[in-house]
């Protein structure tokens, strides 16, 4: 008895089907929904720009401005509200000392009258106050001055090492790091020489009869700052003080000399 034969394999795939249409155009269906839900992925995860800043605006794309103590950096512009004692081209100090725990400062404002730093006189230790005392003599006991920023933060030091015949102040860093050095000079009105790196960048002369009332010279005889007596009427701090003005950025070393010595030239230089 012979078993019917089954038909080729081959037949099977050469027959029509029913559906065949519609597989046909199934991957044409599945191609048209990928494009489709990848344009709407792309045009909703581009973020919208920060409230008050439109993608144009100059602001949205200035870099935040980093900064170290004690180390300057550039002036700040109209549109900036930093005020650092690095930045701000007209500076008073107080003339009143405000006494604190450890030593008495010295306010520094800007124009406006707000409080941006200080100049702190540090307070010797126990048995160099004796010294001084029975000395009657500030020659064996150093005299240590500290600017101070707005966080009170040590930024600039000005100290006059003990037993120094010549009396010139070293001015260095929080850290210790030298920058300069401040000389008494006795020539005609030339009060003070300031020296860095082993040259002369600036001298102190005198302009008024006030001890404080001075101009800073850059080696040119071009006046890079000045110091004098401000104007009651003009002035946002009350009681004494004294008006320092750097108008003009310059590059290190003299910029931090020029600040040692506009806030500490009625503290420290010519007390």
């Amino acid at each position: 008895m012979r078993l019917p034969s089954a038909p080729p394999l081959w037949t099977s795939f050469t027959q029509p089907r029913g559906n065949s249409r519609t597989f046909a155009a199934y991957p044409f269906a599945c191609t048209e929904f990928a494009v489709t839900a990848l344009v709407w992925i792309v045009m909703t995860s581009s973020a919208p720009p920060p409230p008050g800043k439109t993608p144009g605006d100059a602001s949205a794309r200035e870099p935040r401005r980093g900064s170290m103590p004690g180390t300057p950096s550039r002036r700040a512009s109209g549109r900036s509200f930093e005020r650092t004692l690095f930045t701000e081209p007209v500076l008073y100090v107080s003339r009143e000392a405000e006494p604190t725990t450890a030593s008495q400062e010295y306010g520094v404002f800007d124009r406006h009258g707000l409080r941006i730093g200080g100049v702190a006189v540090t307070t010797p230790s126990f048995p160099r106050r004796v010294i001084q005392h029975l000395w009657k003599s500030d020659q064996y006991v150093s005299r240590r001055f500290e600017v101070r920023d707005a966080n009170q933060s040590t930024v600039l030091k000005v100290e006059k090492p003990s037993k120094d015949p010549s009396a010139h102040f070293v001015v260095t860093r929080a850290d210790r790091t030298p920058i300069g050095e401040i000389i008494p000079t006795d020539a005609g009105r030339v009060r003070f020489t300031l020296r860095a790196e082993g040259k002369t960048i600036a001298t102190v002369v005198a302009s008024g009869r006030q001890r404080c009332e001075v101009t800073v010279e850059d080696p040119a005889g071009t006046e890079v700052a000045q110091v004098g007596i401000p104007s009651p009427e003009l002035s946002p701090i009350r009681g004494n003080a004294c008006l320092a003005e750097i108008p003009q950025q310059v590059p290190e070393p003299l910029a931090s000399m020029l600040v040692a010595t506009t806030l500490t030239i009625d503290i420290a230089l010519t007390a």
